[in-house]
């Protein structure tokens, strides 16, 4: 087989209709829209899916489905330009002193550091994520960055339970 033999499989291509090309055509008058009304104008017809005001089908069908909005994670965030303005060289930081200097107001799921910022100081930081940038940027000014251990998001009922005794016990 050459190039020059290459053609598209039989069937495969149409010839385009011309319509709207005289009475002879047999596409002609009309070009195949019939006798006024919404389809026969230009950018008639209507939305897809509508119904003419009948409630369409999509919102006729009960909802399905598994949504993960209430079990995702979401970290308070904080850039090491921020800790820079707020913490002494030197600081031990954690969760509870980030929030008790005003960086933010809670710590939702954890809190993570990205690395937004020069960093100068030196800082030993216990949180439960940071960015690689912010990590380096730690490392680089001889600090040091903890990961702290992620809480599990949804527990069993029984492991709950043991947890809450486990909490009694100490």
């Amino acid at each position: 087989m050459k190039l020059h033999e290459l053609s598209p499989a039989k069937g495969s291509n149409r010839e385009t209709k011309r319509i709207g090309r005289g009475h002879g055509s047999g596409w002609g008058k009309t070009a195949g829209k019939g006798h006024k009304g919404q389809w026969a104008r230009s950018g008639g017809g209507v939305r897809p899916g509508f119904e003419g005001g009948q409630t369409s089908l999509a919102r006729r069908m009960p909802k399905r489905g598994f949504n993960n909005y209430e079990f995702k994670t979401v970290y308070a965030i904080v850039n090491v330009r921020d800790l820079e303005t707020r913490f002494d060289d030197g600081a031990v930081i954690d969760e509870a002193a980030i929030v008790a200097s005003g960086l933010i107001k809670k710590t939702l799921d954890g809190v993570k550091i990205l690395g937004t910022g020069e960093l100068s100081k030196k800082f030993e930081i216990t949180v439960t994520k940071f960015s690689e940038t912010a990590k380096s940027k730690i490392e680089a000014a001889g600090g040091k960055a903890v990961e702290l251990p992620e809480k599990p998001k949804f527990l069993p009922n029984n492991a709950r339970a043991k947890e809450a005794q486990a909490k009694k016990a100490e």
